[in-house]
Formats: C-alpha cells, sequence, structure tokens
C-alpha cells in the first residue's frame, strides 16, 4: 500500500521513516515523499492509474497550499483518501479540509497513534 507524505518540511520524511519503520519493513506500506504540491501531483500521474491510495499532506506550503492539493487530488482522483496535517488546529482550515473530502485532520506535532490507527484501518480493509 503506497501512502504519499507532502510537507515543504525535509525533516518530515526523516520522523515518518522512523515512526513506520516495521510496517515499512513488513511490507505493509511503502511510503513515497513530496516536497510541494507540484511534486504530489507529478507523483499521482506518474502511474494510471495511481499507485498512492493514502495522502497526508500539510496545508501550510508555499505555491499550491495543502487545500489547493486536496481539492485537484479529489477532482483527479476521487477515489485516494487524502488527510491533512497543519502546525495550526484552527477552525477554518479543518471546516474546509473536511468540507472538500479530507478523511481526517491532524495537528502538529503529529500524533502518530492516531495516524497509524487510520493508516491500519486501510491497510485491514485494502483501501
Amino acid at each position: 500500500m503506497k501512502f504519499l507524505v507532502v510537507d515543504d518540511e525535509r525533516d518530515v520524511e526523516m520522523l515518518f521513516r522512523q515512526k513506520f519503520r516495521k510496517e515499512v519493513r513488513q511490507g505493509l506500506l511503502e511510503l513515497v515523499f513530496a516536497f510541494s504540491g507540484g511534486e504530489a501531483m507529478e507523483e499521482l500521474r506518474s502511474n494510471d492509474p495511481p499507485e498512492v491510495v493514502y495522502i497526508f499532506s500539510d496545508i501550510n506550503m508555499p505555491g499550491m497550499s495543502g487545500l489547493e492539493l486536496l481539492g485537484k487530488v479529489k477532482s483527479e482522483f476521487p477515489t485516494i483518501r487524502v488527510s491533512m496535517i497543519s502546525a495550526y488546529g484552527d477552525q477554518e482550515n479543518y471546516e474546509k479540509a473536511m468540507d472538500s473530502g479530507a478523511k481526517a485532520f491532524f495537528t502538529k506535532p503529529i500524533n502518530f497513534d492516531s495516524l497509524k490507527k487510520e493508516v491500519f484501518q486501510l491497510i485491514e480493509n485494502k483501501g
């Protein structure tokens, strides 16, 4: 199961690789990283249909915001699940994300226990 993490902060990659090390080693999960919304769309369009089944995206990024990315993903690839993350747990971003089709909304620092629950539900249900 391919999982795409989109965040302009590159240290997020190391954090995710560390937190999901066991799942990746067991072959349950493949982590792919994009450092902008544009890069994320390139990754999704590189395979038809896309191999990615779940996207975890930061909201505040230069260029294309996470909310803009969410809109593009939902219109082009409606079956891909998207969860948003923000350093600010403000109600406005939460409502915009959920209204635009986000599956979940996380605030930084990320609660990896609840994120793992989300991921394991997908694995158990095979998407």
